[in-house]
């Protein structure tokens, strides 16, 4: 597992200092971003889960004189131990890159709130402890070009820290 997150943290790193002449804009009304990533640090680390693996989107709803507010949904899964936790929800976020003053059209700072179900599956198919939870997260997406962006995001998912690939549709 060591070597996923080194292998993946060093990509992403590398790919941030090559591509730095990106022409991206920051998130607005009707951009659609999918992205996928790993979670670092399992909010589940007491239960010896595997590698938490999470998807989604978000949709640009308006544009603000002091930022833009999206919504979408996420996925989400880690297994091992004989457990197996999936998650499904929805989100909205706030990008507040213009209430900063950021001059810098390749970074893309946001934060918000989340409601997911929570599904607990022991193994003999035993399910305990789910429903719905609220969450939390705050991150940024870097724009290697246009449509790519690499990620990260703190917040209460699957994983305090979430890392990965954005791709603006």
């Amino acid at each position: 597992m060591k070597k996923i997150v080194v292998g993946t943290v060093l990509c992403i790193g590398f790919m941030i200092f090559v591509q730095s002449n990106a022409n991206a804009q920051t998130f607005k009304e009707g951009d659609l971003i999918v992205d996928a990533g790993i979670g670092l640090g399992s909010t589940y680390s007491w239960s010896g889960l595997g590698l938490p693996l999470g998807a989604g989107l978000e949709y640009g709803m308006t544009n603000l004189e002091v930022g833009s507010i999206g919504i979408g949904g996420n996925i989400g899964f880690v297994s091992g131990n004989n457990l197996t936790i999936f998650y499904i929800g929805g989100r909205g976020s706030y990008h507040f890159n213009e209430l900063l003053e950021l001059e810098d059209d390749k970074v893309d700072l946001y934060a918000g709130l989340g409601i997911y179900y929570r599904n607990f599956n022991y193994s003999g198919g035993r399910s305990f402890g789910s429903g719905l939870i609220g969450s939390f997260h705050a991150g940024g997406r870097y724009y290697f070009s246009e449509n790519l962006a690499g990620f990260a995001e703190l917040g209460n998912n699957w994983a305090w820290l979430n890392v990965g690939i954005a791709l603006k549709i």
